[in-house]
């Protein structure tokens, strides 16, 4: 009985998993523009880090307020908040995607990737125009004084540049410090749960959660204070003021089925239709609320004619 119980369980997710995708997809075919876009950005982001170590002139550490409260965890222990980071991001991607898996579901994976990826790339261009005015003496141990990889030597070709040295020329650049890229991914994975999600708690331990990623990023001494704090609050007014312009998501608990593509049949018939309500004097758009007769071939507005030849001679 168990076996045939797990097996129904199996088949209905399997089935759950390919309807979801199959109405991902027609999503996808109609809005890929704006995810391509925050792709390429992505890549264009690490190619503006990637040029600004170029830059970079190792120097003495500034004076901090955060690296005199919290203690310095040290070169070794450097990876903690890489592993809190890699946590958040994955549980991110992993919540996005929820829809393929379980019955209830909220939104539409294509379109919350479209608007987290409108928040990244606001951001991220704040903060290449900062980084770039300004070149700080990077605080971490690699862009010190003394270290090999504090600076870069003066690449041999173009390919050299372009191809960034990923994942390496991620990990130890330098330079690229106002405001930190790890506080943009998680304030916009919390802002965007805190939004769309639905469960207090994990939102609540989000913010907890972004909150320690803030202190371990300055006890690891890969930003400066102002890094962070710059961060804090610049991401939360992109996210604001960018979520303003963009169209609010369908709710899909409510059964909200508008935004999913029409097929060309259902394009041409709508075509048509919209054709033999012009014919008949009446309006498309249900929005246009405004009162048109038409008078000896002539329309009126509100009871005036647009352009009359009485009026021209």
């Amino acid at each position: 009985m168990s076996a045939l119980y797990l097996a129904r369980g199996a088949s209905k997710v399997v089935r759950r998993i390919t309807s979801e995708t199959s109405v991902e997809l027609k999503i996808l075919s109609e809005k890929w523009q704006l995810l391509l876009a925050g792709l390429v950005f992505q890549y264009i982001h690490g190619l503006a880090a990637r040029g600004v170590h170029y830059l970079h002139r190792p120097g003495p550490t500034l004076q901090d307020l955060g690296f005199m409260i919290l203690p310095e965890l040290g070169k070794e222990r450097g990876y903690i908040s890489e592993t809190l980071f890699t946590f958040i991001f994955l549980s991110f991607v992993l919540w996005t995607f929820h829809p393929f898996i379980l019955q209830t579901k909220r939104f539409y994976t294509v379109l919350i990737w479209r608007r987290v990826l409108a928040f990244l790339c606001a951001s991220q261009f704040l903060r290449i125009v900062t980084f770039y005015c300004t070149q700080l003496p990077g605080p971490n141990y690699h862009c010190r004084e003394g270290s090999p990889l504090a600076r870069l030597p003066q690449p041999q070709n173009v390919a050299e540049v372009l191809l960034i040295n990923f994942p390496r020329g991620v990990i130890y650049g330098c330079g690229d410090l106002i405001f930190s890229s790890h506080m943009i991914f998680t304030i916009v994975f919390v802002v965007t749960y805190q939004k769309y999600g639905y469960i207090r708690f994990i939102k609540m331990l989000a913010w907890c959660i972004a909150i320690a990623q803030s202190l371990l990023i300055i006890a690891s001494r890969k930003h400066y204070s102002v890094d962070v704090v710059v961060a804090w609050y610049t991401v939360n007014l992109v996210v604001f003021f960018v979520d303003k312009k963009l169209t609010e998501l369908p709710d899909r608990s409510a059964g909200s089925t508008s935004v999913l593509p029409v097929s060309m049949k259902e394009k041409e018939s709508k075509l048509k239709e919209d054709k033999t309500r012009l014919l008949n004097g009446n309006s498309v758009d249900s929005a246009d609320w405004r009162p048109w007769t038409q008078m000896n071939g002539k329309h009126i507005e509100n009871g005036n004619h647009l352009d009359t030849e009485a009026t021209k001679t």
